[in-house]
Parts: structure tokens; sequence; C-alpha cells
């Protein structure tokens, strides 16, 4: 399993927590720091069953300054950038066994994944 956390976000902590409190060992990735390309962003949306605009937070300012909405009318490949080139933007947590993955909100998520 594979958790992209954020410390400081609430969710991202309860997330780790239940996995913690379930045995999962999971490898944490801390997508702030290290961003995912635009590939592992691909796979991630492919594993969710979801396109790129359902995993970027389009509340966060980041998204204003960007001139960004859900209603742009761009291709999968470039919301992929859009993400990669601004890891903020990520919905968090996600998480992944590798084949399938979901979003941690609520955290309880990811009790499906185990």
């Amino acid at each position: 399993m594979k958790i992209y956390h954020n410390p400081r976000c609430s969710k991202s902590r309860q997330t780790l927590a239940l996995l913690e409190e379930n045995n999962i060992n999971a490898e944490i990735v801390l997508y702030l720091e290290t961003a995912p390309n635009q590939q592992e962003l691909g796979q991630l949306c492919d594993q969710l069953g979801m396109e790129p605009t359902a995993i970027i937070r389009f509340k966060e300012e980041l998204a204003k300054e960007l001139g960004i909405s859900a209603k742009d009318e761009r291709d999968r490949d470039e919301w992929l950038t859009i993400i990669s080139k601004n890891p903020k933007l990520l919905e968090r947590p996600i998480v992944s066994d590798g084949k399938k993955a979901v979003i941690g909100r609520p955290p309880e998520n990811v009790l499906g994944l185990i």
C-alpha cells in the first residue's frame, strides 16, 4: 500500500492512523516534497476510476491563482501536468494498493482496500 500524505492535513493524518490501526505498513509519499509525475498521476486516476479533474482541489487558492476550473476544456495530459507541477492541488490523501485506489475522505474509505 502507498499513501499520498500531507502531514498538515487532518484527514490525511486520520487516514494514516487508520491504516496503522489495521496493521498496514503503507509506504508514505510526501507528495508536496516529491511530486508524482504525470505517469504516476495517470495510474492513480485509472486506479481511482476518475479523471484528473476529480482529484484537483479547485477551491485551493493556487487554483484561483492559476486561473483553472473544472469547467476548463483541457486534455487529460494537460491536467496531469498541472497537478504534477502544482502538487498542492492534489486531493488528499490518496491510498493505493497498486491495483485500486481510494481518496481518504472520509478516512474510512480506505477500509475497502484492506
